[in-house]
């Protein structure tokens, strides 16, 4: 771990102002420090992302949409990801801001949309920290299921507050060694894969086997042809919540040094790095775990659903369940890690565009913002709802509406982008002047833009083939929730769309 300051980081006082008494447009005006370097904004997003979804959620993808449906579902979801992670990028490094989207929002298009934006986007990494911090606890009944995860919860969740009140070069450099255990693990897991698949294990070779008994694609709710796409369809939801935190590369950029060198070298390091380890270890999984495989079964929470643990069962392995399952233990804590650290700095952003009050800008001598992390932190207080509650149903539900709301997200921050585009050429700036330029513009946003909507608004169509009313709430509630909140806000502030000539391009711009 490394914690000294980086060539060119600034105290507190120096990073604020310039010789002139100016607030440093590279800083901003929320008092945040510069101490972020390309690899931990990239251990950052890889800490926020791999977590629950991939080595828990993956599990009952794999029994509802069958191998090869699984891995077209993550590897198409991964081709959303690119769309948003490159429009973001170009944003970002011309304009690295904390908050990042949810400030382009409010500037490019219309303050409603950045406050209904940042809200529900903090809700949901809020949300995100309690539903890890619940996966924490169900992975360590793994060993003891009598123990009460309430305990782990409590523990886990002061740990956490109290990593995320460090300097933000202390907390980049944990993150990183925390995240980087993820990365080892998968990386042995495929090495694993590779081995037992070709006759390691005590079943003999494998081959491509599971694809062919039970089948590429398993049935959803009907059968034939039919039930094979709702299957499809259905998993985009858990592979969306998957890829949910590969955007933090943008949140970052307001604390990292010389973002427009780091920036785009961490958001092409960061997409490829976990869009192949996520299909990598979905088209492993999919080789020695039949999708019909009783522990899979839709609603088990605990780690021995974890098609990893699984796979190492079925190999006959005896010892490595547990260790996977220890790694599985990091990885969920350092998702919650990464989780507050990225909800905090969505509420500065919100602060700072008037959007929140304005004491959440408040930092203390090291740049922390205190009060941001605390209430941010204070959500994950919810995980104690699975103390009273069936925890499959917490955890399901909680998974349905974090889920949704990264679709929302990305759907912004490609409306942002369109909106940054035609702003850029309004005042006559080519895009070849940027940090970065995305590529296949603007084909690619409209890309992305066009599927998360259609996600969105489909995400919930099983519910009308056999009608759920808590169904239709939990996968329409974020949606809902954004709508309330956009709309709310209009009528109270009548807040007006921001015309194109109006658009500001130069606070916080980063200097050439």
């Amino acid at each position: 771990m490394d914690p000294s300051p980086s060539e060119g980081e600034k105290s507190s006082k120096e990073a604020s102002l310039t010789v002139d008494g100016q607030k440093d447009v590279e800083t901003g005006d929320d008092q945040l420090q510069r101490g972020l370097q390309s690899h931990h904004l990239q251990f950052i997003a890889i800490g926020g992302t791999i977590g629950t979804g991939l080595f828990l959620g993956s599990g009952e993808a794999l029994a509802t949409a069958g191998p090869v449906g699984c891995l077209i579902a993550f590897i198409f979801v991964g081709s959303i990801v690119f769309s948003v992670m490159t429009s973001l990028g170009e944003m970002a490094t011309f304009i690295p801001v904390a908050g990042s989207f949810t400030v382009y929002a409010s500037r490019f298009v219309d303050r409603s949309l950045g406050f209904a934006m940042g809200w529900i986007y903090w809700f949901s990494w809020s949300i995100t920290f309690a539903l890890e911090l619940v996966a924490a606890g169900l992975i360590i009944q793994y060993w003891d299921s009598s123990l009460n995860i309430g305990i782990f919860i409590s523990i886990f969740w002061a740990i956490f507050t109290a990593i995320n009140f460090l300097p933000i070069r202390w907390f980049g450099a944990f993150e990183m060694w925390f995240a980087s255990i993820k990365v080892v693990t998968i990386i042995g897991f495929i090495i694993f894969a590779i081995c037992i698949d070709a006759g390691a294990g005590r079943n003999g070779y494998l081959g491509f086997h599971a694809w062919q008994n039970p089948g590429p694609f398993a049935e959803y709710i009907t059968t034939g042809d039919t039930g094979k796409f709702i299957g499809f369809w259905s998993v985009l939801v858990t592979a969306g919540f998957s890829y949910q935190g590969a955007e933090l590369v943008g949140i970052g950029a307001g604390e990292t040094h010389d973002p427009a060198k780091n920036v785009p070298k961490a958001i092409r390091w960061t997409f490829w790095g976990i869009v192949s380890l996520f299909v990598a270890t979905i088209f492993f999984i999919g080789l020695l775990v039949p999708s019909d495989t009783p522990d899979l079964s839709i609603g088990t929470t605990d780690a021995s659903a974890s098609p990893l643990v699984i796979a190492a069962n079925l190999a006959g392995v005896p010892v490595l369940p547990h260790i996977i399952n220890a790694v599985l233990l990091t990885a969920v804590l350092s998702a919650a890690n990464s989780n507050v650290y990225s909800g905090s700095r969505i509420l500065v952003g919100l602060a700072t565009e008037n959007n929140a009050p304005a004491f959440l800008t408040r930092t203390n001598q090291h740049g922390t913002p205190y009060y941001a992390v605390a209430v941010t932190s204070a959500i994950g207080l919810l995980a104690f709802l699975n103390e009273s509650q069936n925890g499959g149903d917490v955890f399901t539900w909680l998974l349905n509406i974090t889920a949704i709301a990264g679709f929302i997200t990305w759907s912004c921050i490609s409306i942002c982008h369109l909106r940054f585009m035609n702003a850029l050429k309004a005042r006559g700036i080519s895009r070849k002047e940027l940090p970065y330029a995305a590529p296949l513009q603007p084909y690619l946003t409209w890309f992305g833009l066009f599927f998360c909507v259609l996600i969105l608004l489909t995400n919930g169509f099983t519910v009308f083939i056999e009608w759920s009313t808590s169904g239709f709430f939990a996968a329409y509630v974020s949606l809902i929730l954004f709508v309330v909140l956009f709309a709310g806000h209009k009528l109270i502030f009548w807040a007006k769309p921001v015309k194109l000539a109006d658009v500001d391009l130069d606070r916080d711009r980063v200097k050439q």
